[in-house]
């Protein structure tokens, strides 16, 4: 059940953009590439956003079925790769609608890629139109465009819709200095300006994606989806992750 607008007011941001890896959905223990208690697991946390009345927009790749990256590295073309990506991203999210649902979540998924049998084309005034009636609205196929990621897709519609802050979901706590997982000396940084992750070269983004992020004053919270009710704390203005402002 969600909240009234008066609990709205608690929340710091109203409306957001869940940036999501398909990696995050594949089972540790048991590899498949859509691990059903893993889904549960991130649905449960969007769900508690949009049980506080925040508007919630999920961006979700495809990297746990295809990566056109990959694929190239395997003699694919690198387009035809890409296409094969975005057709990953449908499927991963299908898998996020059918959980979303099942947990009493009304949902729509838009596709940049025409396939009216499973999901709208991806329509701005629409997509406004249900997040102002209280659906969860997960947008696949990426840009419908080879050679972005879906870091891009995030951004784009982010600016698009004039969302408070991207969420990035990743399996690090934060953006560091290093990579935390070769150098036990690798700091955290808590906030960042765009200019100083530029200056120091920090993997944030694609470059792409950081800079429509740049442009239109989009704010990035990098953070540990492994945190249990991580996206909650943040929404409710605690410190968690990285923030990367202008």
């Amino acid at each position: 059940m969600r909240e009234s607008k008066a609990a709205e007011t608690r929340t710091k941001y109203k409306r957001v953009i869940l940036k999501l890896s398909g990696e995050v959905l594949r089972g540790g223990k048991t590899g498949d590439p859509i691990d059903g208690a893993t889904l549960e697991k991130v649905c449960r946390q969007a769900k508690e956003i949009y049980d506080l009345g925040v508007q919630v927009c999920i961006v979700i790749g495809g990297g746990n079925i295809f990566r056109g990256l990959a694929g190239e590295k395997r003699g694919v073309d690198r387009t035809t790769g890409d296409y094969m990506g975005m057709l990953a991203t449908v499927i991963n999210g299908l898998a996020l609608m059918d959980c979303l649902e099942k947990l009493g979540v009304e949902t729509r998924v838009q596709s940049a890629i025409p396939m009216n049998q499973i999901a709208e084309p991806f329509i701005l005034r629409r997509a406004m139109r249900h997040l102002e009636k209280g659906r969860v609205v997960i947008f696949v196929a990426g840009t419908g465009n080879p050679y972005f990621s879906t870091d891009t897709t995030a951004a784009l519609r982010a600016s698009e819709l004039h969302a408070d802050i991207i969420m990035k979901a990743t399996k690090v706590d934060g953006v560091y200095d290093k990579d935390p997982k070769k150098h036990a000396d690798a700091v955290k940084f808590d906030q960042l300006t765009f200019i100083d992750a530029l200056k120091q070269r920090l993997n944030v983004m694609d470059s792409t994606a950081f800079s429509l992020c740049m442009d239109n004053n989009v704010p990035i919270l990098v953070f540990d989806l492994n945190d249990e009710h991580a996206i909650k704390k943040a929404v409710l203005g605690e410190k968690i992750g990285t923030l990367v402002r202008n």
